[in-house]
């Protein structure tokens, strides 16, 4: 189906927004009263630079407070809308949105609402316009979907219909079903908008917190559905009010709207693009670094060993179990310190891996590769983080050559502390990325989000959520990092790397008899652990002595500790017990606290 985009979704002046939804493949846009206003362009002008961009101008919006007035206030809305009918013809746009109305002034009369749309939809028709009814969640009188539907049935003017919003409908959890009722040739337009749920007053909730669909809580993909059974076959249109995306850059927002479409059409039954291709695993994490004198004493504290280098690139494979760690020296001067900056993730299917993310507009970056080198496709995340879609090498395997065949071995002598694995990591997003990124981990990376949850910083509050493969192979906790205005000592979160141990004791211990340096935890800490649950002789002692906090659940318990900072990154080390499934949410405010205070 055809896709478009209301101009309120991106920031910027009308020229750019309608540049950024033309590079970002949309077919047409909705423009905004507001954004036509503030141009110094004429309607002409316009309409001649949306069609140069390939772009149909879609829906004008909006006309408020139209329908259900006493007669002296509708004369003076008819002389609007007569004024605003000339407008779009200058423009040419074919389709107004008009709200329920929020005015003082209209009294509940459904009659009169009918004769008076009627009366509008004459002088719109006259115009060659169409015009799109929609209810507002907060309507003074006209609130649902199904009473716009009534009063428009009521009227029966062939240059009126409604137009469905995601929002106003979902919001509300009106039922979809009545939608199938609506003939399709009067569903005139379609508005979509996704929306955490919160305890909010709708009309606030609609104007600070939509998002993208699929960004949300909200079954989009369901309306979409039943709106196309009915018969509508106008396009897919965006209309989000967001506070983020009103400051972000236009283009990026564009491009994380038109993906967020494309998912709800293939999540909708209505386009079949590549196919999801769910990671099984962590091939590798890479950390980018000038100079390795940082980073490579904290590794063999570890227990890990330099075990091979890369035949072309300056680039060293670290290892222990199935954990791999890759330091990449070819950074630049804008890397001197220890940052994680790349992700391979184990991929069944790298080819169609790569080819699902293309289709989602996700950057495929390109690769400085030698004639013997494996392929080895990757993706920028939003945050810039790249991720690989990996095969090791397994034996016997030839159709799919190892990343590893890539790397000479170099001679080491292993000294395991009992790392087995990768268990998650954790990458910092930029403030106003937050939705784009979980969008794309899903969309792009086939994983499954969870719940998001709010961590107490003592600086301010950060936001995180976690996204992974159904049997928790490969986690990835996203968190939000600092706002543009926050001090870069306490912001600009560093990144870190999760290690499983089957014996956090006996590996933390060794760890640091290797010389590693844990983070220091409060003593006020355990206090309230003992007062929160019952251990076993000694084990509490034990657990402040070398600086292991604890979590526990229902389905089982979560021991951690980490490292201190090494330039943008440190490392946990984890034991899961019984079928514990999260990060350790609860104790994240003390690890912040003693981050913060080994910083200052």
């Amino acid at each position: 189906m055809r896709t478009s985009i209301a101009t309120v979704s991106l920031s910027g002046t009308l020229t750019e927004k309608l540049a950024a939804a033309a590079r970002a493949g949309f077919d047409g846009v909705e423009i905004f009263e507001n954004d036509l206003t503030g141009s110094p362009l004429s309607p002409e002008e316009i309409r001649e630079r949306a069609a140069d961009l390939g772009l149909t101008i879609d829906l004008y919006q909006p006309m408020r407070d139209i329908e259900a007035v006493p007669a002296d206030e509708f004369a003076r809305n008819l002389r609007r809308a007569e004024h605003k009918f000339r407008l779009m013809r200058r423009l040419g746009a074919d389709t107004v949105l008009v709200c329920s109305s929020v005015s003082p002034y209209a009294v509940d009369d459904d009659t009169l609402a009918a004769g008076q749309l009627r009366r509008l939809a004459d002088l719109a028709q006259e115009s060659g316009i169409r015009v799109a009814y929609e209810a507002l969640a907060w309507g003074r009188h006209v609130s649902t979907y199904e009473h716009a539907w009534r009063i428009v049935e009521a009227a029966d003017h062939p240059a009126l219909g409604v137009c469905l919003d995601s929002f106003h409908i979902l919001a509300r959890g009106s039922d979809l079903s009545g939608i199938e009722d609506i003939p399709g040739e009067k569903i005139f337009f379609l508005q979509l908008a996704d929306a955490p749920q919160m305890a909010l007053d709708v009309l606030h909730w609609s104007r600070h917190h939509r998002c993208f669909p699929g960004q949300g809580d909200l079954d989009v993909a369901a309306l979409v559905r039943t709106a196309v059974r009915a018969g509508y076959d106008g396009p897919l249109s965006l209309e989000v009010f967001n506070d983020v995306f009103r400051q972000a850059d236009a283009g990026r927002t564009a491009i994380d709207a038109r993906r967020s479409l494309t998912l709800l059409q293939e999540s909708a039954g209505l386009t079949a693009p590549p196919t999801p291709v769910v990671p099984t695993g962590f091939a590798f994490v890479e950390i980018a670094t000038a100079d390795t004198a940082r980073i490579a004493p904290l590794l063999t504290a570890l227990g890990f060993s330099r075990t091979a280098r890369h035949s072309g690139k300056p680039v060293d494979l670290w290892e222990q179990g199935e954990a791999r760690i890759l330091i990449n020296t070819d950074t630049g001067s804008h890397r001197s310190d220890p940052t994680l900056t790349a992700v391979g993730l184990e991929s069944p299917d790298p080819a169609g891996a790569s080819a699902r993310a293309e289709s989602l507009l996700a950057p495929v970056l390109p690769r400085r590769r030698a004639p013997g080198d494996a392929p080895l496709d990757a993706v920028a995340a939003p945050d810039g983080t790249e991720f690989f879609f990996c095969v090791t090498e397994r034996a016997g395997d030839t159709e799919h050559p190892g990343w590893t065949g890539d790397f000479v071995p170099a001679p080491h002598t292993p000294a395991p502390i009992g790392i087995t694995r990768v268990d998650h990591v954790a990458l910092s997003q930029p403030w106003h990325h937050f939705d784009e990124a979980t969008l794309f981990h899903r969309g792009v990376l086939g994983l499954r989000p969870h719940a998001s949850v709010d961590l107490a910083d003592p600086y301010g509050l950060l936001r995180s959520r976690a996204v992974s493969n159904e049997d928790g192979t490969v986690r990835i906790a996203l968190g939000v990092g600092a706002s543009p205005g926050e001090d870069p000592a306490r912001g600009g979160r560093p990144q870190h790397a999760a290690l499983v141990t089957d014996d956090l004791v006996s590996t933390v211990r060794r760890a640091l008899a290797s010389g590693a340096r844990m983070l220091p935890v409060p003593a006020n800490y355990y206090d309230d652990l003992a007062a929160a649950h019952e251990f076993a002789p000694g084990e509490l002692e034990t657990y402040r002595e070398l600086g292991i906090l604890h979590d526990r659940d229902e389905k089982g318990e979560f021991r951690h500790c980490y490292t201190v900072t090494t330039g943008r990154v440190f490392f946990e080390l984890v034991e899961r017990v019984g079928g514990y499934d999260g990060y350790g949410a609860r104790n994240a405010p003390v690890r912040l606290a003693a981050q913060h205070a080994l910083a200052e």
